[in-house]
């Protein structure tokens, strides 16, 4: 018997649709669940998309990892595995947020370029209820986007954040204000599905680039060889080409990525 699928990737239109889907356990992830994580996000790569969307089921991103199972410094390595290469795809991610997003929620939502969320939507890193720390990059991550002062309140008192306090700081870049009747999940994935198509007819060889540039600015690295390589690519590409005369002729660009 196979083990069920609580993460599965959809494709279509140049878009990586990731799903986490537990509703039982308010999509919480197992070692399994980490591992097929890590999986779609390898094929996503591999697959010439143009944005990934993360999102959760059932008005839930994601509660954290599963406690009923182990959670020992195998998991947090096949974790940290996983968001280094979710952190790593070279075009935009986003995180479609919804009710909870605690934990190992926080760690996926902070490996991704944009994060979108609805008024439901709660954030905490609450390891130290548990006795259990996260990973340094988690913490600087964190720092970084919701600043030093939140990350503090956040991780040493254990205090979640609400959205419009999130929103405020930084930590998500759009709050979605729309009535949630029909469902949280459903709300945010409809706005984040329109936002994904917008940036996938975007020339993806300048935001490669760019998102590698802001990479590097954000960890501190001082090699700046691999933005120039790509800033000259993209100089030289056919979509600048396409770019200039689609603007002269008042029509959408048509992208390829060449």
């Amino acid at each position: 018997m196979g083990t069920m699928e609580i993460v599965t990737l959809e494709q279509s239109d140049r878009i990586s649709w990731v799903r986490m889907s537990r509703p039982e356990r308010r999509n919480a992830l197992n070692h399994a669940a980490v591992e097929q994580l890590h999986g779609a996000v390898q094929r996503a790569a591999q697959d010439n998309s143009r944005v990934l969307v993360i999102s959760g089921d059932a008005g839930h991103f994601c509660a954290g990892a599963d406690l009923k199972e182990l959670e020992d410094l195998e998991f947090t390595r096949a974790l940290r595995s996983a968001l280094d290469d979710l952190a790593a795809l070279e075009f935009p991610t986003i995180a479609a947020i919804s009710g909870s997003c605690l934990g190992l929620g926080m760690q996926i939502a902070l490996s991704c370029d944009l994060r979108v969320c609805t008024e439901d939507s709660k954030f905490a890193v609450p390891v130290a209820k548990l006795g259990l720390m996260v990973d340094h990059w988690t913490i600087r991550r964190l720092a970084m986007l919701a600043g030093q002062s939140m990350a503090r309140w956040m991780m040493l008192a254990a205090e979640p954040v609400g959205a419009r306090r999130a929103a405020e700081i930084g930590l998500i870049q759009e709050l979605i204000t729309d009535d949630l009747s029909g469902g949280s999940t459903e709300v945010v994935d409809r706005h984040c599905g329109e936002l994904a198509e917008k940036i996938a007819q975007l020339a993806p060889l300048a935001l490669s680039g760019t998102k590698a540039g802001l990479d590097a600015i954000e960890w501190q690295v001082n090699d700046e060889v691999p933005y120039e390589v790509a800033f000259e690519r993209a100089w030289a590409s056919e979509d600048l080409v396409e770019g200039r005369r689609a603007f002269d002729e008042r029509r959408k660009p048509e992208f390829r990525g060449i």
